[in-house]
């Protein structure tokens, strides 16, 4: 593998109409296993002007529950900050279509007198981390996620005036001997109050950028490379500007195209989807053995020099 070389990732933030779906169908599976540890849900939502559609398959109490899984649907559209016109938690209509899991499906995953608890599908699931960050994540998909965290803490405490909810990030760094030297690149697209032109978004995400990436990586990057909205005007966005569904953003789910992907999404599953669960798993392995080898090389090191 060439050790120099330029690498770029992007993020989205929870007002992004995928980011929303995203967050609605694992309210509907935080509702389940809150009441029953062993319930099994696949949701899927849409989410579009004004308009939210849950559908999928539930072994639980599907129908009894429905106006307590909608009111809890509307507390997360509150929580990620849309009221507006074309998007609002009061308003929204949201059509409620979960039902019970197929037989056939359950008759797989149950354990019983001669066999486990089984997986709910098949699937390839992979995973990675590196040592780039403290958090042990690839250095760009990290910093676009830090990004846009802090825009949005910055939006909801009030110290962000003007952003409105749905956003997206892309950092694009150059690395040399295998290693971020440099951010070479960023794209800031951010919905905004009325009225605000770019030059003005850009003053207000400024200090996000700022705060996210070290300065020393910052240190070279021309203004000329630091895009924010360079489209123009972004006041109409979230699911009223663009439909949104569950399980499409993937790659920022993950390690923003760094390593391999199986193609399976997370949200909306319960831990007897793999697509989940072992990805989740196979993270957890990768950090352990990074460490491992993080732990060998330093008593390897102490070693060499007592010698």
């Amino acid at each position: 593998m060439r050790k120099d070389y330029i690498f770029t990732s992007e993020s989205v933030s929870e007002g992004h109409p995928d980011k929303v779906s995203d967050r609605i169908s694992d309210a509907v599976v935080d509702h389940f296993i809150a009441k029953d540890p062993f319930a099994r849900v696949a949701c899927e939502t849409l989410t579009t002007t004004n308009k939210v559609v849950l559908s999928g398959e539930v072994r639980g109490p599907v129908q009894e529950d429905k106006e307590e899984i909608i009111s809890k649907v509307r507390d997360c559209i509150k929580d990620i900050g849309y009221e507006q016109d074309g998007f609002h938690w009061k308003t929204a209509d949201i059509q409620y279509l979960l039902h019970g899991q197929s037989a056939d499906i359950a008759m797989g995953v149950d354990s019983s007198s001669d066999k486990d608890e089984g997986a709910g599908d098949q699937g390839i699931m992979f995973g990675y981390a590196c040592n780039e960050t403290t958090e042990l994540m690839p250095a760009p998909i990290f910093y676009s996620h830090k990004i846009l965290e802090i825009m949005a803490k910055g939006r909801k405490d009030g110290s962000l005036k003007g952003l409105e909810p749905d956003s997206k990030s892309q950092v694009t760094l150059k690395y040399v001997d295998g290693k971020p030297n440099a951010v070479t690149s960023v794209v800031i697209s951010t919905q905004h109050a009325d009225g605000l032109s770019p030059a003005d978004v850009k003053e207000i995400v400024n200090p996000a950028l700022k705060e996210s990436i070290p300065e020393e990586l910052l240190k070279n990057l021309d203004d000329k490379e630091y895009y924010v909205n360079p489209t123009g005007n972004f006041v109409i966005g979230g699911p009223d500007g663009d439909t949104g569904l569950t399980g499409r953003k993937i790659i920022v789910d993950t390690y923003g195209g760094a390593a391999p992907h199986g193609g399976g999404a997370f949200s909306g599953k319960d831990p007897t989807k793999v697509d989940r669960s072992a990805a989740y798993a196979s993270r957890y392995l990768a950090k352990i053995l990074l460490l491992l080898v993080y732990v060998i090389s330093v008593l390897y090191s102490c070693l060499m020099q007592s010698v």
